[in-house]
């Protein structure tokens, strides 16, 4: 695998706006796999960009008083920006601007001008400048554009064409040939039935209605017009078709990442263009789906649009980039609301990643003076977790190379969640009260240690950030933490000295309606309460009570409240925060993992400013309290009878 090379590139972003989360979207994905290759061994060039020329920046110029390159430089320094903040590892940044590219995209206009493919004639059609886009008249929807619905206008004039219709059936019998070239299958699909099979129209390829574009050389007044222009820059990039070295050792691209607006463009007329120049098609086109919020698509034309930036300063960056790539399986639509971020947040980064690293320094500082401890002989529990550890680095890279990032990420924290119940399956802190288990509760936090070594090493494709704050905590050096060193199993060193614990991912509170309590409320959410008599009710009364069994996901105290502990809990597929009174008699250790029963349908109530969202079962007399949990199997959620 040593020097193989990855091609990979996103779109090249039209900056006539700044940019929203549905084109970080794409971007966060390409750097996602960039990454992973690079990870795995991979030679990576990392390619993404702007796409500057045309009518509607050189109109929006007009109305800012400014030149369209003087307008297209702020709003590409600001994509920069933004590609920085959320640690975008790209190798280089091409715009169409570029004196390489305006030079490159004339030559290969002259050969195709002079194999024949491209010829004048005159072109008459309507067009939508925010669209960028000619519509038939069939095509329009009420007589306006029906990708934006904004007004079009009747173009006629002289322009240069691309015999697109020429590779009409070297492009079908490409794509049937190489299943994999267009991905998710349903785009190909799209692609062979809605615009292959009916046919295919030449292509305009240039303009002389306005000027702000690449010159035609040999015809003074026409401009390159969009997509001779900007398809060509994945090959300019790599010095095409003046210097071959780069486009030598990478060309054809591994995969081009897109949105399914813009598939059709790269997999009928970019194959075209290339089958005409005598060059290798990309090896795939991957059309994502959109993120949607309510009213439809992001889209700047409409206006309802997400700015990144603001999401990195209130969650991080590390956050931001999970949720893109964990929530929405990659090639489908998906739906983005702040609620699902900050669930995502708080379940799966504060509750699964960020309790078992705490839970686990927590234990070293306690147990073994602050120091990785060795490990002895491995139980049916250890060899159970350690086999799950090793099967991860092929499962990973299988999903990845299908681009199921989703999956990917889902296959991770399978084993973090598995992590957590071993914790609760060895129980450290009965075992640091032993006679005779030190050795024992030294190999459960060795385990421990490298399961969060092996995790680091799978999620830094993903979240760059987060790997470096787990190995500092641990004292994990950066030599174990390659990806070969994923494959393997205690290469921690015992004895080797951890750092200070700190909180990855603090969770963070939704606001509620309600913020009122009683006390009847506030005794009903300790779960503890003291019955000094029976009040009798009728079964009537008592079919109102929902009992349902919950698993313990998260356990804390809460500061200034020594009796009370906050439980995050999962009740089927919901998760719910119950605050109990029990902190005199449970560790926050010894609770994750249980199936306790609560009461699923009380109203909420705010104890010490933090919302219960149910209260726990428990039974108590005098001086002690036990919780109610289920004995055997049964699934949280179920109903308790």
């Amino acid at each position: 695998m040593e020097g193989k090379t990855f091609y990979i590139t996103t779109p090249i972003y039209y900056p006539s706006d700044k940019l929203h989360i549905g084109h970080s979207y794409t971007t966060v994905a390409a750097d996602a796999m960039a990454r992973f290759k690079r990870l795995t061994g991979h030679d990576v060039f990392f390619l993404t960009g702007t796409d500057e020329h045309g009518q509607k920046i050189q109109r929006k110029a007009q109305e800012k008083g400014k030149t369209p390159k003087e307008y297209v430089d702020e709003i590409v320094d600001w994509i920069k920006e933004l590609w920085k903040i959320l640690d975008i590892s790209y190798d280089h940044f091409i715009r169409t601007t570029d004196d390489y590219h305006v030079k490159g995209v004339q030559e290969i206009f002259r050969r195709l001008y002079e194999k024949g493919d491209i010829y004048k004639g005159e072109y008459e059609g309507w067009y939508c400048t925010p669209c960028e886009s000619f519509f038939t008249e069939r095509e329009l929807v009420e007589g306006r554009c029906p990708d934006c619905g904004r007004d079009v206008e009747l173009v006629k004039e002289e322009a240069y064409f691309f015999r697109l219709s020429k590779y009409q059936d070297k492009l079908i019998d490409y794509i049937e040939k190489n299943p994999d070239f267009i991905q998710p299958p349903s785009r190909k699909n799209e692609m062979l039935n809605n615009f292959l099979k009916p046919g295919l129209e030449d292509l305009c390829v240039s303009r002389t209605s306005f000027d702000w574009g690449i010159p035609v050389t040999f015809d003074e007044g026409h401009v390159v017009y969009v997509w001779i222009d900007a398809l060509s820059n994945y090959i300019t990039a790599l010095g095409y078709p003046f210097n071959n070295e780069l486009f030598n050792k990478y060309w054809p691209a591994d995969v081009h990442l897109v949105g399914k607006e813009i598939v059709r463009f790269h997999t009928i007329i970019w194959p075209a263009m290339l089958m005409a120049l005598d060059l290798p098609l990309p090896r795939r086109v991957f059309g994502h789906g959109w993120l949607i919020l309510e009213g439809g698509k992001m889209s700047k034309s409409k206006g309802n649009v997400v700015d990144p930036r603001v999401l990195v300063d209130l969650y991080g960056v590390d956050a931001i980039r999970y949720f893109l790539l964990r929530e929405i399986p990659f090639g489908a639509d998906g739906n983005f609301s702040n609620d699902a971020l900050v669930d995502r947040i708080n379940y799966d980064l504060a509750n699964d990643l960020g309790n078992l690293l705490s839970r686990t320094v927590t234990m070293l500082e306690k147990y073994c003076e602050g120091r990785i401890p060795a490990f002895g002989e491995f139980t049916k529990e250890d060899k159970e977790l350690i086999a799950m550890a090793k099967s991860l680095p092929q499962n990973i890279e299988s999903l990845m190379d299908s681009f199921e990032f989703s999956e990917a990420l889902k296959e991770i924290w399978q084993f973090i969640g598995r992590a957590n119940k071993y914790i609760d399956e060895t129980a450290p802190w009965v075992l640091a009260k032993e006679e005779g288990k030190r050795e024992r509760l030294h190999t459960v936090l060795y385990n421990l240690a490298e399961s969060l070594r092996v995790i680091s090493i799978h999620i830094s494709p993903f979240m760059p950030n987060t790997p470096g704050k787990i190995r500092k905590q641990l004292g994990i050096p950066g030599d174990i933490c390659t990806w070969e060193a994923a494959k393997e199993w205690g290469l921690l060193l015992p004895g080797a000295k951890i750092g200070q614990k700190e909180i990855i991912f603090p969770r963070i509170e939704k606001n509620t309606e309600n913020d009122k309590k009683t006390k009847e409320e506030e005794t009903r959410a300790k779960g503890n309460q003291n019955l000094e008599g029976l009040n009798l009710i009728t079964i009537e009364d008592f079919g109102k009570v929902e009992l349902r069994v919950a698993e313990v996901i998260e356990a804390e105290k809460i500061q200034g409240a020594d009796k009370l502990l906050k439980l995050q809990v999962k009740i089927g597929e919901e998760k719910r925060q119950i605050v109990a009174g029990i902190a005199k008699f449970y560790s926050p250790e010894e609770l994750i993992g249980k199936k306790i029963v609560v009461v699923a349908n009380l109203k909420p109530a705010k104890l010490k400013g933090v919302e219960s969202q149910g209260m726990l079962l428990a039974a108590s007399i005098d001086d002690k309290l036990s919780i109610i949990t289920v004995e055997r199997d049964i699934p949280s959620g179920a109903k308790v009878k």
